[in-house]
């Protein structure tokens, strides 16, 4: 399952959810080499083994979020419809075009293997 990367994605977020990879995962922006938030950072490890354990499995996009005033600005595009992102990190389960599940922070080292799983 390999990961992609979302190049520009606050130029039309719903477009995210016609993607064709089977989950979206939003962290936040990498400056001076590393994930600013340390949320990202604690769960990315195991996202990343989960995400490559097989190569017949779902695919997963990152999305970064951006800087850190950028993501805190309340009007940043992914904290509004359709995708109303809250935090980082967050992995959205998307079908046909809609979100059918989220793991949203510490949710994701616990439950990303049965969500992924799970249909």
């Amino acid at each position: 399952m390999p990961l992609n990367i979302v190049e520009n994605p606050v130029e039309n977020p719903a477009a995210l959810l016609d993607r064709p990879e089977a989950f979206l995962i939003f962290y936040s922006n990498v400056e001076e080499g590393r994930m600013w938030c340390s949320d990202c950072r604690a769960v990315d490890e195991h996202v990343r083994k989960v995400f490559s354990e097989s190569d017949t499995g779902p695919v997963a996009a990152i999305v970064y979020v951006g800087s850190k005033p950028v993501w805190k600005a309340k009007d940043h595009v992914f904290r509004g419809e359709p995708l109303k992102i809250g935090g980082v990190p967050t992995i959205l389960k998307i079908r046909e075009g809609k979100e059918v599940g989220r793991l949203v922070d510490k949710e994701i080292n616990t439950q990303l293997e049965q969500f992924v799983s799970s249909d």
